[in-house]
């Protein structure tokens, strides 16, 4: 990586090096499975100048988020859930009447602004998706959001937006400082925009080295955040810490200047301070941990195999596919992974080529233990599947450590 996307420094410290993978998203029909993949290397730098945590961008988004992009985001029940309860409470404490989403997806958080007669607009390059939204009646149009975008929006008689939210979508820009300026322009002036992203330090103290894969080209700590906000003028005013991905944060922010800074904005950042993130020795000891984990989970599936157990995963998201092709885990060790997605059954993970397989699977094979892959999800699937304690199974986690429940 030549320059920092942010403060344009050159990057000389490695955060981890994952290997070379496919792209994370990048299921595979039976047919492709004798056909060339194209990997990219998964090295994550640190720049000791701002401290944005980066992957460089190799692997193009405009490849990434095309018409094949499999990621529904209605397809989990706790992705739902999450916006209902979000719109609520934007609705209380700001009231919008007209709302951008970025990063809108199948239309599963505009919906229910529009349910409360809010005037929506969704922006998303995934064409499968936003097809399904437009299908529910949400507007959306099939594009990259950036300065660009944002200028053409405000030529129009609703051009700017009360409220711009993004959930898991500013960690996808890999230019950074064009994507701020254009919520600095479609922003209303009395405007707040929100935008969740997993937390720098919960994917440290977590080992959560998944969440890592060609999509996220950015990985933020608060005071990251907060400075490329201010560079565009842009006051983060508040902040929300919230479980989702394992740890996440929940930024607001307004026009500058801003001067109502939260107490738990002010204690992050002394928490963040505290921890040492802003100091090299802070992003030393990630790898070795990783490579931790690595071990004992390749060891636990080697032993069961050879002790004929049957072993079973669950969850294939994108972040499965980064643990299991930096394990180097294939359908040897682990034959299938069920997932409810209709998108990915009967396809094959990237890398590993692993099945993609539908619930029946397990009721069919009554494996020993099952794998859970999307540890984020761990309570809803454990609930989701406690049928299979029925038979003696066990349920897997590898995320933070290795864990037989």
């Amino acid at each position: 990586m030549s320059r920092c996307r942010f403060c344009n420094t050159e990057p000389t410290r490695v955060f981890c090096d994952l290997g070379h993978q496919p792209p994370s998203n990048s299921f595979l029909t039976k047919a492709q499975l004798d056909e060339p993949e194209m990997t990219y290397p998964l090295k994550v730098m640190v720049c000791e100048k701002c401290w944005l945590v980066q992957l460089p961008e190799i692997a193009k988004a405009t490849d990434i988020f095309s018409d094949q992009y499999p990621y529904y985001s209605s397809q989990s029940p706790a992705n739902v859930s999450h916006a209902k309860k979000y719109c609520g409470m934007m609705m209380e404490r700001f009231n919008p009447k007209r709302v951008l989403e970025i990063g809108s997806n199948d239309g599963y958080m505009l919906q229910w602004f529009k349910e409360k007669g809010c005037i929506v607009l969704g922006v998303d390059p995934a064409v499968g998706p936003a097809d399904v939204a437009r299908k529910k009646g949400i507007p959306t149009t099939n594009d990259f959001f950036g300065s660009l975008y944002a200028n053409i929006l405000s030529q129009h008689e609703v051009g700017h937006y009360d409220l711009i939210c993004s959930i898991n979508t500013i960690a996808h820009q890999p230019h950074i400082n064009d994507f701020v300026e254009g919520l600095r322009i479609a922003l209303a002036p009395n405007g707040v925009t929100t935008m969740e992203f997993p937390h720098l330090m919960r994917l440290v103290e977590g080992n959560q080295f998944d969440t890592i894969y060609q999509e996220h080209y950015n990985y933020f700590s608060f005071g990251t955040i907060c400075e490329i906000f201010h560079k565009h003028r842009l006051a983060v005013f508040d902040v929300d810490e919230i479980p989702e991905h394992g740890g996440s944060l929940r930024i607001y922010a307004e026009h500058s200047p801003s001067c109502r800074h939260s107490k738990k904005m002010r204690e992050l950042l002394l928490r963040e301070g505290a921890k040492g993130m802003f100091t090299p020795e802070y992003y030393s000891s990630f790898q070795p941990k990783i490579d931790t984990i690595k071990t004992h989970l390749v060891r636990f599936l080697i032993e069961a195999k050879m002790e004929g157990k049957k072993v079973a995963g669950y969850g294939a998201a994108a972040k499965s596919n980064t643990f299991l092709n930096y394990c180097g885990i294939g359908p040897y060790l682990l034959p299938y992974i069920v997932d409810r997605s209709p998108h990915k059954i009967g396809k094959f993970c990237p890398g590993s080529h692993i099945p993609v397989v539908n619930e029946s699977a397990l009721k069919q094979d009554h494996p020993d233990y099952v794998l859970i892959l999307a540890w984020n999800l761990r309570n809803e699937i454990m609930e989701q599947l406690s049928y299979v304690r029925g038979w003696g199974c066990k349920f897997i986690v590898a995320v933070p450590s290795l864990e037989v429940i």
